[in-house]
């Protein structure tokens, strides 16, 4: 593992041990230890839930941590070696396609502004297929932009938050939290709630005053633990779940648990092992854990609801609401489709074989994908 000369940062990767650095975390170890458990060999679906390939285009490969952003019928993606696209979701056809420079996060977008961080730590903003301008970061960040109220805002990896004038470029605010010794190379938080941006930062959850970065309140998810840097590791990771003032959120191999965010308090929290974001509907909240099985956990309260082991070990993505399902992608290019009532499988989907490299999108009644290896399939229900 990787560290980087302004702070120590934690490689990010998506197998059984998602943020090792040199020594072990949570038990194993990508130089030494245990044998990487055999994956779950793959089971009968039902096939209830009938789906086909509509469509397929090539992007470039995906090695950062991708978020696919979706507005309508258009998703905004990206490809390592700088490509920023808009396809539609129905053809699978470029609505237009521009190259920015390596990138390390991305893309957010309000459906007009797509916004990615380059690795070369520079903000990029792009409008109708051309660039509209860059900035200067002073840290490099893992976690796409968020893209609201003609504003662009950046969480760093060195936790801090700056805001951006959306059409200029023009740095607004900047606000700065202390150091920790790590943090994951991963997706973090930061969404829109009202008149509120909410971002992760380590195991809190904090409110920002969109306008000039002052904090409104912090709500614990997790605290740190261990006695040292790596055991002490805690970060909220995304995505997350919202469900109008209330947002649920997980702690990367701590917790899951939900807050208010109009009295920015803890509403709950319940020990968790994993290390990708969480997806929700009205009554159930949804996770993969490290050792690859799907959980689903009340609302309410936390309490499980169910359990899967049928994809134990296969690197998955975090899931996906999609109907009376839940989408969730592994190592081998799959696309899983699982019971929102009790996690059986439904249906399965191929893709080029490589890893699924983001979480599952829905388009309208497309759902999209994309894989390591670079390309993006387009679902539709048969």
């Amino acid at each position: 593992m990787i560290f980087k000369s302004f702070m120590p940062l934690a490689q990010y990767a998506r197998g059984v041990c998602a943020s090792v650095l040199i020594a072990s975390v949570a038990g194993c170890s990508l130089f030494s230890g245990p044998v990487k458990p055999k994956p779950a060999e793959l089971r009968p679906v039902t096939g209830e839930l009938a789906v086909r390939q509509a469509w397929s285009v090539r992007l470039g490969a995906v090695s950062f941590p991708l978020e696919v952003n979706v507005a309508g019928s258009t998703v905004f993606l990206a490809s390592s070696d700088g490509v920023v696209a808009a396809i539609d979701a129905r053809t699978g056809r470029d609505i237009w396609r521009v190259s920015v420079g390596p990138i390390a996060a991305g893309v957010g977008s309000d459906g007009k502004l797509a916004a990615v961080v380059t690795q070369a730590n520079e903000i990029v903003a792009v409008q109708d297929g051309r660039e509209l301008w860059r900035q200067r970061l002073e840290a490099q960040a893992y976690t796409a932009p968020l893209v609201a109220g003609g504003r662009v805002f950046v969480l760093a990896a060195d936790r801090s938050v700056n805001a951006f004038d959306g059409q200029t470029g023009r740095k607004l605010w900047a606000q700065q939290r202390p150091n920790e010794p790590l943090v994951l190379r991963q997706s973090g938080v930061i969404l829109a709630v009202g008149d509120t941006l909410v971002v992760g930062l380590a195991g809190r959850l904090a409110a920002l005053n969109p306008a000039n970065g002052s904090v409104r309140w912090e709500a614990p998810i997790a605290s740190p633990r261990g006695i040292n840097d790596v055991e002490r590791l805690v970060d909220l990771v995304g995505p997350v779940n919202r469900d109008g003032d209330t947002v649920c959120a997980r702690a990367f191999q701590a917790s899951v648990g939900c807050v208010n965010t109009t009295r920015g308090s803890l509403l709950w929290t319940k020990p968790a092992n994993g290390y990708q974001g969480i997806a929700g509907d009205e009554r159930l909240l949804f996770g993969t854990e490290s050792d690859g099985s799907v959980v689903a956990w009340l609302r309410s309260s936390g309490e499980r609801a169910w359990g899967s082991d049928a994809l134990r070990y296969r690197n998955l993505t975090a899931p996906l609401v999609v109907g009376r399902a839940i989408a969730v992608g592994d190592f081998a290019g799959f696309v899983h489709l699982l019971s929102r009532e009790n996690g059986a499988l439904l249906n399965r989907l191929p893709t080029d074989g490589s890893a699924i490299a983001a979480v599952p999108v829905l388009a309208g009644n497309t759902l999209v994908t994309v894989t390591r290896a670079g390309t993006v399939f387009g679902f539709v229900p048969e």
